[in-house]
Formats: structure tokens, sequence, C-alpha cells
């Protein structure tokens, strides 16, 4: 009787546990058959004018350290850290003491040289007239022009001593090679410095100032064109924009395109320079470069909405026909607006997604509620 009262327990628990995989199945089988609701736009071609950014760094057109050229104690600082200066205006002094010295030996040095070369002067063309006249032996003429050129030898000696000493002299102060700013001084007064190792400051000019940012090498031409154009600063196509989004008041214009495009990273470096009256840019700050352009031909345009990005690239989701949906990786040119060009990836008339992106994969079943209509 066992038997027969065990084997209808089995069949109900073989059926229940079919009834439930059954279930699972369809749980499982039905979001994957849902269709998701989107919103679509079709591309468009028009001609764009639009702004393209850059990324750049503020660099200065001329910067240099200051480094002492003699060796010595710092016995003066004229100027305050970060203060702007001129050209030729004293800086730093190193103890001038021995480098005096050294500057009036060095006069004593030739004015004895020049004395004693006027004077055998005077005795060789004296022993010439006497040679002349054969009043003297041919001997004494022949050392007195040797003296003579040994004393000539003296003085040019003596000059290039008086040359460096004055020229030692001179170094012991420091003056600005050019106007700009200079930064944190590296020394204090007392402190002992060494000729061509002794780094003092750092002085850089503040206006104009440069900003360097990288172009892809097929934009070259654009910036070749901007470069020649003579009103891109009255028409304020170059512009910055700051950190924090901040917008730089004074537009600039391009001044130098590279040499040679990096092989590594097929870009060139574009220089743009900028009036920095109130030295509002300063060197190493990171920015954007904003580029107004006009497209000479109709550019291919979205939605930027519907543009995804990850990992440094950029993708949307296409209609491939009226219920699938395929993810295709995209290049994006200037943003317009809420818009943005696309220059490789996709064609004119393709139907993008614009929402409903989040639940969206290749393949995936969609409705459009919304579909969009070429213009």
């Amino acid at each position: 009787m066992k038997n027969y009262k065990i084997a209808p327990l089995l069949l109900l628990a073989a059926g229940l546990a079919g009834a439930c995989g059954n279930k699972q199945q369809q749980q499982a089988a039905g979001p994957q058959a849902q269709a998701i609701p989107v919103t679509t736009d079709v591309v468009t071609a028009e001609i764009v004018a639009g702004v393209e950014a850059y990324p750049g760094s503020v660099v200065p057109l001329n910067e240099t350290d200051l480094r002492a050229e003699v060796s010595g104690y710092i016995t003066g600082i004229f100027v305050a850290d970060g203060a702007s200066v001129s050209q030729g205006q004293k800086l730093y002094e190193i103890d001038r003491t021995r480098y005096e010295a050294a500057a009036q030996q060095a006069k004593a040095s030739l004015a004895i040289a020049e004395a004693n070369l006027d004077r055998i002067t005077r005795d060789v063309a004296r022993y010439r007239k006497l040679a002349e006249q054969d009043a003297i032996a041919r001997q004494t003429l022949d050392y007195a022009e040797t003296d003579l050129n040994n004393a000539e030898a003296q003085v040019a000696s003596a000059k290039a001593a008086l040359v460096t000493a004055t020229t030692n002299l001179n170094r012991s102060t420091i003056v600005a090679p050019f106007g700009g700013t200079i930064g944190i001084s590296q020394v204090r007064a007392g402190a002992l410095v060494s000729a061509g190792t002794t780094l003092l400051n750092t002085i850089s000019s503040t206006t104009p100032i440069a900003v360097d940012f990288a172009v892809n090498q097929r934009n070259i031409q654009q910036f070749v064109t901007l470069q020649k154009q003579g009103n891109i600063e009255k028409d304020s196509i170059i512009t910055l924009s700051l950190a924090g989004g901040t917008v730089y008041p004074l537009p600039g214009k391009i001044t130098v395109i590279d040499r040679a495009v990096d092989a590594n990273t097929g870009t060139i470096t574009v220089r743009a320079t900028f009036a920095n009256p109130d030295g509002l840019l300063r060197a190493g700050m990171n920015t954007n470069v904003r580029v107004r352009t006009t497209s000479e031909t109709e550019q291919l345009v979205i939605p930027y909405q519907a543009v995804t990005e990850q990992l440094g690239q950029s993708a949307v989701y296409v209609v491939t026909d009226s219920s699938t949906v395929e993810e295709r990786l995209i290049r994006l040119g200037a943003k317009v607006a809420d818009r943005v060009v696309v220059r490789e990836g996709l064609s004119l008339g393709d139907e993008v997604v614009t929402q409903g992106l989040i639940n969206l994969r290749s393949g995936a079943k969609v409705t459009v509620q919304q579909p969009a209509k070429p213009e």
C-alpha cells in the first residue's frame, strides 16, 4: 500500500516543478520579447556654424631662468616676489667687493702696459733713425723691435683682463632681460650662490601671452587659413574658456603652426596669442580654445542627446528596421547648441534614438513612439 501512495506524490511534485520551470522560462523570455519605447530623430545635412573646442595650455612667449653668473653672497634683492618688472630693471646683487677690486687692478695693469708700450715705441722710433745713419748696431734695433712686439702683446692681454674683470663686475648685478612677471625668489639675502648653477628666480613675459593646443592633422588647412586672415581677432573667431566655464574677454589670433605632425598622435601644435593686460592668463593654466567655424559644405547633424560616450568613444543607436536597433560608433565634429556634427559612422536619413537609451543594447526590439520626420 505504501508504494501506491508514493507514486501520486511523485507525480504531483514533478508537475509542480514543471510548472515552476515553465513560469521561470516565461519570465526570462518575457523582457526579451517586450519592445522598448523610444523616441527617434533622423540624420540631417546642413551648413553648420558652430564652435569647436580644443584643450590648451597657457605658455609665455618669453621665459627664462635667472642664474648667478658669478659666485658670492647675495647682498641685495630689489624686487618683490611675483612683481611686474621692466627690461633692464635691477633684480639681485652679488657681493661686488672683489669684482670691483679685480676691475681696478685690471685698469691699473692696462695703464702700466700702455705706458711701457709708449716708451718702447719712442725708443724704436729713435733707434730706427740712428740705424739709418749707421749710428747703432743692427742688433740693438732688433732687440728694441722685439720689445715693442712684446709690449703690444702685453697691452692686448691687459685689455682682455680688463674686459673679463668688468664683465664679472657687471654680472654681479642681475637685471631683467625683458619685461614681464618675476616668480618667487629661490634665494634670500646672505645666501651663497655659485656661478652657472644657482637658480635665483624665473621671469616670464605676460602680454601678449600664448596658448598652445593640438589639432588633428585633418584640420591643418583650416588653421593655415585662419593664420592668414587679418580680421580674425576683430571678428572674435578665436576665444578662450577658462576653468569653471568663464569666458576670457579678449579674442586671440593664430600666430604659429608647428613644423611637423606628431607621428604618434596624428596631431599638430597650434599657437594662439592673446593680449593679457591684467595678467589673468598665467603660464601653465589649462584652458579650452574655442574656434568659431562655418562649414563650406553641408554636414551631417544629429541631436546631441542621441550620443552616448564611454571610454573616450562616442556611439548612437540606429534603428535598422521598424523594430530593431544597432549600436554604432561615430566620430563627432563641432557641437552647435543642442546638436552635433557627425564626421563618421552615419549616413543621411539614418534614424537614431534620442530618448529611451538607458535600457538599449544592439539587437533590442523597440517601439518608436514619436517617429522623426525629415525637415
